[in-house]
């Protein structure tokens, strides 16, 4: 470690909607049962990731595993799980494992694109599973962040991202850009064909490298815009 480097963490939830009639995309109807994170700087270096399928949800609420929105990967998690590549474990170790890497690299910062939804999301199922004896997923002092809003910040105003959106049909309903990971990854590398993963480690690593893009385009950014 090299006290000289203010390491961020990065981090991504899959979901499960606890009521299916729930139309609305609500953090607080959703359970986490697969979390991922990278432990990043500000110039996109991986120091450390860590790839979690939450058991509680995942073998004990298989009913609300019907209803993940991609269900259809449930067999490709037990192919990773078997493999080694994700592991399988309680939401009391997952939170463990956030709680230490944060103390290990002495982390300040959380992000995650369109963090309301994760912050939610990891608050909700951390309630659920302790009874409410634990309200908060993240340890107390820790700044929330937002890359979407970093996004909103540096990206959206650049014109040639707007041409891009433009010029490849991404706009929302009111003619604006928009400003998913996955197309912003896409204007970022070129990658006009990358789709994005929908499982939270490899999520994780297009949404660190919004951050680097944001952090290099924009290094006098206000913290104020970006923090949620």
């Amino acid at each position: 470690m090299d006290k000289r480097i203010n390491y961020m963490l990065v981090l991504d939830t899959e979901t499960a909607p606890t009521d299916k009639n729930i139309q609305d995309v609500n953090p607080y109807n959703m359970f986490v049962y697969d979390l991922g994170f990278a432990v990043v700087d500000k110039r996109g270096h991986v120091y450390e990731t860590a790839s979690f399928v939450n058991a509680d949800i995942f073998l004990n609420e298989k009913s609300l595993m019907k209803s993940a929105y991609y269900a259809e990967k449930i067999p490709k998690y037990w192919e990773d799980i078997k493999n080694g590549s994700r592991t399988l474990t309680s939401w009391y170790n997952i939170k463990k494992a956030v709680d230490d890497v944060i103390r290990k690299y002495g982390i300040k910062k959380v992000f995650a694109h369109n963090m309301r939804f994760d912050y939610g999301t990891v608050n909700n199922t951390q309630r659920w599973l302790t009874k409410s004896k634990y309200r908060y997923f993240f340890p107390y002092g820790v700044e929330i962040c937002d890359t979407l809003k970093m996004a909103r910040q540096v990206i959206a105003p650049m014109p040639t991202y707007k041409n891009f959106c433009k010029r490849e049909g991404f706009l929302t309903k009111n003619g604006q850009p928009r400003l998913t990971a996955e197309i912003i990854y896409k204007y970022i590398t070129g990658d006009y064909d990358f789709t994005e993963s929908h499982t939270g480690l490899e999520d994780v690593l297009i949404e660190k490298e919004i951050l680097k893009y944001c952090y290099a385009k924009h290094k006098k950014m206000n913290p104020k815009m970006w923090s949620d």
